[in-house]
């Protein structure tokens, strides 16, 4: 299973996210999910790395895609991400909602 956790800050401000797992729909090379899972969350680092003043901290490794925001991003940099995440958001909560066996989403503080 995918598990995609939305981190929040005071105020329920996207901080980041973590993806981690596979979702094993159909075998590696195949799997339309992971797939799609695995575009809109490297098309968020890509976006937050163009629009924003600062590059998020991004770990990519077997499984796991975890992207964190820069500290102290101006209100414009909090905005772009704020739409970016929030896009993300909206795309994965419908895969996991097609597909929820195999794709979980959960919001965190931190």
């Amino acid at each position: 299973m995918i598990r995609v956790v939305f981190w929040q800050g005071t105020g329920g401000t996207f901080t980041g996210f973590t993806v981690t797992g596979h979702a094993g729909y159909r075998p590696k090379g195949e799997d339309i999910v992971c797939a799609a899972v695995s575009a809109l969350a490297q098309t968020a680092v890509l976006s937050l790395k163009e629009h924003l003043e600062e590059e998020p901290v991004v770990s990519i490794q077997d499984g796991v895609l975890d992207c964190r925001l820069p500290a102290g991003l101006s209100p414009a940099g909090q905005e772009k991400a704020r739409v970016i995440l929030k896009t993300i958001e909206v795309g994965l909560k419908a895969i996991a909602s097609d597909y929820r066996q195999y794709v979980a989403v959960e919001y965190k503080s931190i």
